[in-house]
């Protein structure tokens, strides 16, 4: 189903050196029209979003935004945020990768839309500002659509020559199907073996041909893959579904604030100045 992802990726042929105009706001939402739309796996899509030819989306590393829609016959929009995946740069389109819940109201809305209809979004919502080499190694725990964040970090750190930081990701998924981008993440791998490494883990293996980590993320994937806590100018981030955020390193607050760190993290000694979580 990647050959989908491969589609999206194309060049857009409107890019010019002129400078951008940002097609964002941070103060009120706008309408943004779906171009396209093709499916990844059972549950995940690629949607593309048309900007003018001399847009860019307005984002910097790391930020999201927020997606409004009166969903059903509920008396209040849905809002919920998202990272997309093209790059920072990128003009005339942007790209969100959507994993579908069955509870859950906006991902699928955003499913059931058609090309030419349109997705009120507003932004950046600032998230982690990042320089080159503020870190010296970042770990990174992702699971399921929580690999969004990441992939933001990763693409922008090895797309500069300048920066030098070292990444690890630990990715849990269901399944080997249920691994999004999983061709991205290889490419980058092994584009750049030196700095940048992605282990997989996923619940159960189908295939006796599995090669990665099997399970849940765990105190011992934690110290075999990432750096120590003891270590200088290092920080871990991790993004994924509730369950796995209060294991890993405990949730964040019900007014979106990082809160104490817990679980794993605390457990290994991390402190609230090495984890931040998305």
């Amino acid at each position: 189903m990647l050959i989908g992802y491969s589609y999206m990726r194309t060049k857009n042929p409107h890019v010019t050196e002129e400078p951008a105009r940002l097609a964002l706001n941070s103060r009120r939402f706008k309408p943004f029209t779906l171009q396209d739309k093709v499916p990844i796996n059972h549950d995940t899509s690629m949607f593309r979003f048309t900007l003018d030819p001399d847009e860019e989306l307005g984002l910097y590393v790391t930020s999201c935004f927020v997606a409004k829609a009166k969903v059903g016959d509920d008396e209040k929009p849905t809002v919920r945020a998202y990272t997309p995946v093209s790059p920072q740069y990128a003009r005339g389109y942007f790209d969100m990768i959507v994993k579908k819940y069955d509870d859950g109201k906006m991902s699928s809305h955003i499913h059931s839309l058609e090309p030419g209809d349109v997705l009120h979004i507003k932004g950046p919502i600032h998230k982690l500002l990042y320089n080159a080499n503020d870190f010296k190694e970042i770990g990174m725990v992702a699971g399921g659509s929580g690999i969004t964040p990441m992939l933001q970090l990763v693409q922008h750190v090895l797309n500069d020559p300048k920066d030098k930081t070292k990444l690890t990701l630990v990715y849990a998924n269901k399944s080997e199907d249920d691994i999004i981008l999983r061709s991205v993440l290889d490419s980058y791998a092994e584009k750049h073996p030196k700095q940048f490494r992605v282990v997989y883990t996923v619940d159960k293996a189908s295939s006796p041909d599995w090669k990665g980590e099997v399970g849940y993320v765990t105190k011992d994937m934690v110290q075999k893959y990432l750096p120590a806590s003891s270590k200088d100018n290092v920080l871990l981030a991790v993004c994924g579904p509730m369950p796995m955020m209060k294991s890993v390193s405990g949730p964040k607050l019900p007014d979106f604030s990082q809160g104490e760190v817990d679980g794993i993290f605390k457990e290994l000694g991390y402190t609230s100045e090495q984890v931040f979580k998305f």
